[in-house]
């Protein structure tokens, strides 16, 4: 998940770092070795589907958020990691921060509408008093496997094509636009404020895909992620990254757009691999495919690109 931003400390511990501390010892086949963003538990013959994501305040949303915005973003980020594995929604736990009362009840009124949006149930979950200035809330999301093996980011294969649902950047532009003090309304904003977990296409990709995840820390972070985890190489051209129209009317169409588009985060798009000869069952674009090695191969209308200094969103 990108991020409003408070720029990385020395002393803080990163994302990837700590994660390798805890591979150590999550040592259970249904926690995938933390290469995923879901763990898989096996019940007879069902699957159960369980993530948690968090948000916090300054750093994934502003002080001055509208709270049913946060709530929307809490709870689609979450699906987002469910309709990458196919998995069908069954319900949510929430961990909230108390404070202010009209923030909390706007947004306990935009987690209604939101849940009520997708069709999830609120099972439960866990309450305590704010102590300092920041607010911190999580979700963990439970959902039902429609779809066996359910898809992983680890079964790509040599000669694969990778695809992406939808397009990318509307997000980073609907950023910008409420940085710089524009209005809060338009679907560029609303890409930020209120993105979409794409359940029912991960659905219909889940029987087809030989790898798949979400792109929410930016599609090149997220392909190298994918590359890391199934250990082959992955190339990708910018030229082919789907862009939206008012994505191209804000930042227009070049090398350097496409790539901020495909190196910043907050799509959630679906991210996913399938061998050539299969049909794709839903609209996605064919933006690379994978080769053998490994690690992230970038070019553009077919000639060799640099890969950027930063791939995507890391947490640190």
């Amino acid at each position: 998940m990108a991020t409003w931003g408070e720029g990385s400390r020395d002393f803080m511990t990163s994302e990837s770092s700590f994660i390798n501390l805890l591979r150590g010892f999550a040592t259970d086949p249904a926690a995938r070795g933390l290469m995923d963003d879901v763990a898989v538990i096996d019940i007879g013959d069902a699957a159960l589907i369980i993530t948690h994501d968090m948000m916090a305040e300054g750093v994934h949303f502003r002080s001055n958020a509208n709270p049913a915005d946060v709530a929307w973003k809490l709870l689609a980020t979450n699906l987002s990691d469910l309709a990458a594995k196919g998995a069908a929604p069954i319900g949510v736990l929430l961990g909230f921060m108390l404070g202010d009362d009209a923030w909390d009840r706007a947004f306990a009124d935009g987690l209604e509408k939101a849940l009520k949006h997708y069709n999830v149930a609120l099972l439960g979950g866990d309450t305590v008093a704010n102590r300092g200035d920041k607010r911190a809330l999580g979700l963990t999301a439970l959902g039902r496997a429609t779809h066996r093996p359910v898809p992983s980011r680890s079964g790509a294969q040599i000669g694969d094509i990778i695809y992406v649902t939808g397009t990318l950047g509307d997000a980073l532009a609907g950023f910008e636009l409420i940085d710089a003090g524009f209005d809060e309304v338009g679907p560029l904003a609303d890409a930020f404020n209120r993105p979409v977990a794409r359940v029912a296409d991960g659905q219909k990709l889940a029987p087809i895909v030989t790898a798949m995840m979400d792109v929410s820390d930016g599609l090149l972070l997220d392909a190298e992620r994918l590359a890391t985890a199934s250990q082959i190489g992955i190339e990708i051209d910018l030229a082919c990254v789907p862009l939206s129209p008012l994505y191209i009317s804000y930042r227009s169409d070049c090398l350097e757009s496409r790539m901020q588009a495909a190196s910043w985060g907050d799509d959630y798009q679906l991210l996913f691999t399938a061998s050539p000869d299969v049909p794709i069952p839903l609209r996605a674009t064919a933006v690379g495919h994978v080769v053998a090695g490994g690690g992230l191969i970038l070019k553009h209308g077919g000639n060799p690109v640099k890969l950027p200094p930063t791939l995507g969103y890391q947490h640190q």
